[in-house]
């Protein structure tokens, strides 16, 4: 069982779903129940997942929730970029939101890669 509230990963992961929340307030109402809900569930699910992996009892079962949470943040990069693409988005918004997408991804993998070797040994 990991300290969550340590964890750089999960903290990041919070403030993207947070950032996502604020982007996607002014999408059209019509929406609601489209990209916004779809965007900010994915969001939510990135640090729910790692939340739930950390409180699992082994590291493999963390990894196994790091993999949903990666999956997660996939969805999420493909719904903002749709959403720009129907200019319910500026790029203005979207660009600083891959980038901490690609942040996260990236320490996803390091931390899955990390885990792997806990596992082998």
């Amino acid at each position: 069982m990991n300290n969550l509230k340590e964890l750089k990963i999960w903290n990041k992961s919070i403030e993207l779903a947070v950032e996502v929340y604020k982007a996607t307030a002014d999408f059209p109402v019509d929406e609601r129940f489209g990209l916004t809900s779809q965007s900010r569930r994915a969001a939510v699910s990135v640090s729910s997942n790692i939340a739930e992996g950390a409180g699992r009892n082994s590291s493999k079962e963390f990894n196994n929730f790091l993999g949903i949470a990666n999956g997660s943040s996939y969805e999420l990069q493909t719904q903002l970029i749709i959403a720009n693409r129907l200019d319910f988005l500026s790029i203005e918004t979207l660009d600083p939101l891959l980038t901490q997408i690609d942040e996260l991804q990236k320490m996803t993998y390091g931390f899955q890669q990390m885990l792997d070797k806990k596992i082998k040994k």
